[in-house]
């Protein structure tokens, strides 16, 4: 059994190997006696007749049947029947054969090889370019029931360029390095691409896929799916395209960036001016593309780690607009301000350094936005509905609605650019919100407690926070309640100089003056405040106020009037005048000492005794008797000499009690 097996085995593989050898006789034999003429011309005819370009060699040609089959065109062009120029430009075409009909003398193609395409691509004002007549001629060769349907399986381009010109957008590109494998339909309708290309220094995978190819050809509706990666910027669309008489596409369309800052930068936009925020960057939304303009619905966004849902719209003609309505649950901001100073670096000057305004001129927004908490910086916001307008360098903040500080913050900020100077203009309005918190975030002055409406209405113009803070000008009123004013306790110090006004003479920086209303209006011309109108009382006190603070210095330079009411004094009240002076944050508080000298018992008749002539020429030359100086006669009378005698020993009496 076993010998039969291995006779039939040999039976069967003598016949095997003589045919074998029989198409390897073939082969030599088609490659010595191969009408190279005839392979050529069914060559380009095949070629023609896929794409619909004819093939213009300008170099030499390959053939070759064994061990490879193929032909090879160097110092190609594919052009149109009716253009002139060439297509494209291939440095080397390679046309692989099938090997059976070759066997049988019938010339077919395998698949397409193109080394080193150069490829040129002209885009015109009406929106055509060069490569339309070539497009529609593919097409037409690729209709349903055009003669002499043929196909490749396969197109390789390897180490392609492209050059895209647009001198209407002013747009001009270039992808070098280009490795991609074409999937050209043959009983299929559908055409795929994958490979790879260099565009802006930064390697890029891809692949399309269309339902459809001659429709889309032909700018008929077809399935689209489309995938482009790279390191800054993920983008995939999956949906339907057409193109009769404008670009439109319909599907869902995703985004994906490590930084959008780097994205943006890569893609040729300006990003915003500053260096923070603007990082990681995820979008997924249903996608509706019409000419220059696409609409999302169904948006889900992430920009550094805030998730908003809604509705955007994006256009580019001839300007980049946005509008976009959107929700979050939490937002924070603090990355887009964080490389914003108002402040230098030793937190009493302001910064002098120039503000960057070239984000202003770039793109139009029209954004609406509301969360459930926001977070600004130290700031913390509740429930909140703002929008934000961007047109033409000017940036205008309105703020519907915002729960801040305990309260409810409404208002507007506006940014207009010229040149290199900001245009400032800013109106709030903070009802029953805590004063210590928003005097703290909003002005740096953090001695100040309670509740109670801030009104602020302020212009300025500069280009650096210091010029805003030189140039300003407006009006702002503030109305508080149940709070304190920490530094200085007016009740005790005052009734502690009602009794020795000369006691504790530099001891006034200490404690809080606690207030149940609390009154300040003022207004600012040219970086100066004046305040007109400073009211704070309590059941034991009051202080009146009146000055200027200056807010480039950031200093005080006011007077006041501290008083105790009649009720805690028992009787007539007391008061004191006073100044305030040095910075914001932390004043010098100084008593008037001519009010304290006046107060004391045994000073008050030295004051008014110097301010006469002849007393203080007695008392001169009585405090030279004390002190054993030459003795001088009396300008005065005895009981004139006398009077001023008292004087010093009820000093020293009233010295010695305190």
């Amino acid at each position: 059994m076993s010998l039969t097996m291995a006779q039939g085995i040999k039976r069967l593989g003598m016949p095997i190997a003589a045919l074998f050898g029989l198409a390897l006789v073939g082969l030599v034999g088609t490659s010595w006696f191969l009408n190279r003429d005839a392979l050529q011309r069914a060559v380009e005819a095949q070629i023609r007749a896929v794409t619909g370009l004819e093939l213009v060699v300008n170099g030499p040609i390959d053939v070759s049947v064994f061990p490879g089959s193929y032909v090879s065109f160097h110092n190609v062009g594919l052009k149109g029947a009716d253009t002139i120029g060439p297509a494209l430009q291939v440095d080397v075409l390679t046309a692989n054969l099938r090997l059976l009909p070759l066997l049988l003398r019938r010339f077919e193609i395998a698949d397409v090889m193109m080394l080193r395409p150069h490829i040129h691509v002209v885009r015109d004002g009406a929106g055509e370019s060069n490569w339309t007549p070539f497009v529609e001629t593919i097409a037409k060769a690729m209709t349903p029931g055009a003669e002499n349907q043929v196909s490749f399986s396969e197109i390789r381009i390897q180490d392609g360029e492209l050059n895209y010109q647009d001198g209407t957008n002013n747009i001009s590109e270039q992808l070098g390095d280009i490795d991609l494998s074409l999937a050209w339909p043959s009983i299929s309708r559908s055409f795929a691409a994958t490979g790879q290309f260099d565009w802006r220094g930064e390697r890029v995978d891809g692949s399309i896929s269309a339902s459809d190819f001659v429709a889309l050809l032909s700018g008929d509706r077809s399935g689209l799916k489309a995938r482009l990666a790279s390191a800054p910027l993920k983008v995939a669309f999956d949906g339907t395209v057409a193109n009769r008489t404008s670009l439109m596409m319909e599907g869902v369309a995703t985004m994906d960036s490590p930084s959008l800052r780097n994205a943006l930068r890569w893609m040729g936009q300006a990003p915003p001016g500053g260096g923070g925020g603007f990082g990681r960057f995820a979008l997924k939304a249903r996608a509706n593309v019409v000419g220059g303009s696409v609409a999302l619905t169904n948006v889900n966004v992430e920009l550094d780690g805030n998730v908003a849902e809604g509705v955007m719209t994006y256009a580019n003609n001839g300007r980049q607009t946005l509008q976009a309505t959107l929700a979050a649950g939490n937002l924070d901001f603090t990355p887009y301000i964080s490389t914003f100073r108002l402040l230098a670096s030793g937190q009493r000057d302001w910064n002098r350094q120039l503000f960057d305004l070239s984000s202003l001129s770039s793109t139009d927004l029209d954004m609406r936005l509301s969360a459930a908490k926001v977070t600004v910086g130290p700031s913390k916001l509740g429930r909140t509905a703002f929008g934000a307008n961007l047109r033409g360098g000017a940036l205008a903040l309105s703020v519907g609605e915002a729960q801040m500080y305990g309260g409810i913050a409404k208002g507007s900020f506006a940014i207009a650019r010229s040149d290199a100077v900001a245009d400032v203009r800013a109106q709030f309005q903070f009802t029953d919100v805590d004063l210590q918190a928003c005097a703290s975030e909003l002005f740096g002055i953090n001695k100040l407690s309670g509740r109670g409406n801030l009104n602020v209405s302020l212009t300025a113009s500069g280009s650096s926070p210091f010029g805003l803070a030189s140039s300003l000008d407006g009006t702002a009123t503030l109305n508080g309640h149940d709070g304190a004013i920490a530094g200085f306790n007016v009740e005790q110090l005052l009734k502690r100089l009602e009794k020795r006004p000369l006691s504790g003479g530099g001891n006034f920086r200490s404690g809080s003056t606690p207030y149940d209303n609390l009154s300040i209006s003022v207004k600012f011309a040219d970086g100066v405040a004046t305040a007109d109108d400073i009211h704070v009382e309590s059941p034991t006190a009051k202080i009146t106020l009146t000055g200027t603070a200056s807010v480039p210095s950031r200093e005080y330079d006011l007077k006041g009037v501290a008083s105790l009411t009649s009720a805690s004094a028992g009787g007539n009240g007391f008061d004191l005048p006073f100044v305030i002076q040095g910075p914001w944050d932390d004043p010098l508080i100084f008593p008037d000492p001519e009010s304290l000298i006046r107060r004391s018992p045994a000073s008050a008749p030295l004051l008014d005794a110097v301010k006469d002539r002849k007393t203080r020429d007695a008392v001169r030359s009585v405090i030279e008797r004390f002190t054993g100086g030459a003795a001088r006669p009396a300008a005065a009378p005895d009981a004139a000499a006398g009077a001023p005698g008292s004087a010093p020993a009820a000093s020293a009496e009233n010295a010695k009690s305190n």
